[in-house]
């Protein structure tokens, strides 16, 4: 069974950081694309951005440009969302994703990211207050 965990999600001050990890059971994320998405009150989901395996590129929708960043870091098994220079309209459920095909493609055009995603973590909570 496909499990995806997310963690490293908190309370941070405007400007400052964070680093939310997504972490699989039962499978690797090495060969799968993997997508960062967001989720505020009230709100519908969005994109942040995603991480081709191929490539090993990242890819950024609108939410995720200019401040944050996507890594992974196979050893580990582990794909990173660096956030920096936050803002409270960061505030959100951040998750991650994987498409089942091993090797698919990911992009991100706009407020959306797509490979298409098959499997999702529950999410960890970001909140940018002071």
């Amino acid at each position: 069974q496909v499990q995806l965990v997310e963690s490293g999600g908190g309370l941070v001050q405007p400007g400052g950081s964070l680093r939310l990890s997504c972490a699989a059971s039962g499978f690797s994320l090495e060969n799968y694309p993997v997508g960062w998405f967001r989720q505020a009150p009230g709100k519908e989901r969005e994109g942040v951005g995603c991480i081709n395996t191929r490539d090993g590129r990242a890819y950024y929708a609108d939410a995720g440009k200019d401040r944050f960043t996507i890594s992974r870091y196979n050893v580990k098994d582990m794909v990173y969302l660096q956030m920096s220079s936050l803002k409270p309209e960061d505030t959100a459920v951040y998750s991650c994703a994987i498409s089942d095909e091993e090797g698919r493609l990911c992009f991100c055009t706009g407020s959306a990211c797509y490979a298409p995603w098959d499997s999702w973590g529950r999410g960890t909570q970001v909140t940018v207050s002071s």
